[in-house]
């Protein structure tokens, strides 16, 4: 089993970058591939992008350009830098695990999620 601890979140301005981290707890977070989900208010959660154990990254189309993945397992971390953002990325950010080298875009199909950080865009 693994834990997971978002952190990073808060309010910026249109235009303005943000990182978020998730902390893993454990002995086998390399052995895990990770994502990002989000959910708006009112909406339901959606994936935001996924790295696998060797690296490999996938982003929904939404993101693409301006948010990237990343992990250092090293320090069972993973990472989403959010570049130029706009207030249609504001939402409770969740990081998620599954087991095995995949990559996984529907939330049904994570195994652990954490509780969520919230990113908030004004304009």
């Amino acid at each position: 089993q693994v834990l997971l601890v978002e952190s990073g979140g808060g309010l910026v301005q249109a235009g303005d970058s943000l990182r978020l981290s998730c902390a893993a707890s454990g002995r086998t977070f390399s052995t895990y591939s990770m994502g990002w989900f989000r959910q708006a208010p009112g909406k339901e959660r959606e994936f935001v992008a996924a790295i696998k154990w060797r690296f490999s990254t996938y982003y929904a189309d939404s993101v693409k350009g301006r948010f990237t993945i990343s992990r250092d397992n090293a320090k069972n971390t993973l990472y989403l830098q959010m570049n130029t953002l706009n207030p249609e990325d504001t939402a409770v950010y969740y990081c998620a695990a599954t087991r095995g080298d995949r990559i996984v875009t529907t939330a049904t199909g994570m195994d652990y999620w954490g509780k969520g950080t919230l990113v908030t865009v004004s304009s």
